[in-house]
C-alpha cells in the first residue's frame, strides 16, 4: 500500500497589526492683531490726490460756484434769483460734491468734521476762482456788448456789471452789516446741515434754495436794512466787496465764517449729526 505522505502545510502567523499611538500634541497658535500703518502726512496727501472722487468733487464746485456767481450779477441780486440759482446749483452737483458752493459753508462743515481738512482747502480754493473767472467772464461779455449811441446813452443808463457799490452804502454801519452776515449765515449753514441729512437732491435743493432765501429776507429787513448782504466769501469777490478797505474783510469774509459754523454747531445741537431722511 502505498503511504500517504503527510503533507504539513505551515500556516503562516498572522502578521501583527502595530499601531503606533501618538499623542497629539495640540499647539494654540497666537495671531498678532493686524496692526494699521498710519500714513504719513505726505502719504495721506498723496493717497487723497489720487482719488477721482476728490477732484470730480472740486469740479463740480467749480462749476456751481461760476454758475451761481453769474447768475447773481446777473439777476442783480434778487432774492428770487439767488433762491432758483441756487436750488438749481444743488440739484446740478450736489450728488457729487455736496453743493456748498460757499467758502464759509464750507468751513462749517469742515469745523463740525463733515469733510476732512484736504478737501476743504480744495473746495475753497475752487469756489474763489469760479467766483472770480464768472466776474471775468461777464465783465468780458460787457465788454463785447454794442455800446449805445450818444442820443441813446441820453436815456439809457450805461450798462454795468452788479457790484456790490451798487447795493445800500455800510458808511458808519459796519457792526450792522457785520451782525448780518453773521446771522444770514447761520441760518444758511443750518439749512445747508440740514439738506445734508437728506438723499434725494431735490429735498436739498429746497432746503438749500429757501434757506438762503429767508436768510436774505430776514437781514435785508427791519433792524438791518442798511446792511449790504452777500453772505458768500467767494460771491463778495465776484461782487467787489473786498474793494472797500479793512472792514470789508471783517463783514464779507470773517462774519460769514463765524455765522456758518454757528449755523452748524446749532443744528447739531438739536438734530444731531447721524440722523438721515
Amino acid at each position: 500500500m502505498a503511504t500517504k505522505k503527510a503533507v504539513t502545510t505551515k500556516k503562516k502567523a498572522p502578521a501583527k497589526k502595530t499601531t503606533i499611538s501618538s499623542k497629539a500634541t495640540k499647539t494654540t497658535v497666537k495671531t498678532a492683531p493686524a496692526t494699521v500703518k498710519k500714513q504719513s502726512f505726505g502719504q495721506h496727501v498723496d493717497t487723497a490726490l489720487r482719488s477721482p472722487s476728490l477732484w470730480r468733487a472740486l469740479a463740480a464746485e467749480f462749476i456751481g460756484t461760476f454758475l451761481f456767481a453769474a447768475a447773481v450779477i446777473a439777476g442783480q441780486g434778487s432774492p428770487l434769483v439767488i433762491l432758483f440759482a441756487v436750488a438749481g446749483v444743488v440739484l446740478l452737483i450736489s450728488s457729487v460734491s455736496g453743493a456748498h458752493i460757499n467758502p464759509a459753508v464750507t468751513i462749517g462743515a469742515w469745523a463740525t468734521r463733515r469733510i476732512g481738512w484736504l478737501r476743504a482747502v480744495g473746495y475753497i480754493l475752487v469756489q474763489f476762482l469760479g467766483a472770480a473767472i464768472a466776474f471775468f467772464t461777464l465783465r468780458a461779455f460787457l465788454g463785447a456788448a454794442a455800446q449805445p449811441s450818444t442820443e441813446e446813452a441820453l436815456y439809457t443808463q450805461a450798462a454795468t456789471l452788479f457790484s456790490a457799490t451798487d447795493l445800500v452804502n455800510i458808511a458808519g454801519k459796519e457792526w450792522y452789516a457785520f451782525a448780518a452776515e453773521a446771522l444770514g449765515t447761520a441760518i444758511l449753514g443750518f439749512s445747508v446741515a440740514n439738506a445734508m441729512r437728506f438723499k434725494s437732491s431735490l429735498s436739498r435743493s429746497f432746503s438749500v434754495g429757501f434757506g438762503l432765501f429767508i436768510a436774505v429776507m430776514i437781514v435785508t429787513t427791519g433792524g438791518f436794512i442798511a446792511a449790504t448782504t452777500i453772505l458768500n466769501p467767494a460771491i463778495a469777490l465776484t461782487l467787489q466787496a473786498y474793494a472797500f478797505g479793512g472792514w470789508s474783510y471783517a463783514i464779507y469774509a470773517l462774519a460769514p465764517v463765524i455765522g456758518a459754523v454757528f449755523g452748524f454747531i446749532i443744528f447739531d445741537l438739536v438734530y444731531g449729526k447721524k440722523k438721515t431722511a
